[in-house]
């Protein structure tokens, strides 16, 4: 039986890479050999976001969120936690939406921080407000 893969775009190049499940902390990218998946946050930005959200094979959590919003800053380092916690099984992003106001438009985030959460490029879960990183994760869990 062959051994089942995710593709799972590179955060460097954003070539898309099969890589088998349950390797995917020792993953490099075919194009530019850089490390694939790494247990932090992306940052993302308009055409990354839509890349990462539509050719990545594990689910991917992103915090819609503004670097002029308290709560958002102060949720911060707990999404960083949080993307610890559940790495490898969920790929973590964020998108500043006061520079990316037409990806936060076509998602209707009416505030921030918001998470949503994509599955085979669907959003499956959305959550408005902070959260500590055990929420997060809790959260997350509960919906995939």
């Amino acid at each position: 039986m062959t051994p089942s893969t995710d593709l799972i775009v590179c955060p460097a190049c954003r070539a898309i890479n099969r890589v088998q499940a349950g390797r995917e902390a020792q993953a490099t990218c075919g194009k530019c050999g850089g490390k694939v998946y790494e247990p932090h946050v992306l940052e993302l930005v308009g055409m990354t976001f839509d890349r990462h959200i539509a050719k990545t094979g594990i689910p991917v959590l992103v915090d819609f969120y503004s670097p002029t919003c308290g709560p958002c800053l102060m949720m911060g380092p707990q999404f960083e936690e949080a993307a610890r916690l559940l790495y490898p099984s969920v790929r973590f992003g964020r998108i500043d939406t006061s520079a990316e106001h037409s990806v936060a438009a076509r998602f209707d985030i009416m505030s921030v921080p918001t998470l949503v959460l994509f599955k085979n490029g669907r959003e499956i879960a959305r959550q408005p407000g902070a959260m500590n990183a055990h929420d997060i994760v809790a959260w997350a869990r509960k919906n995939l």
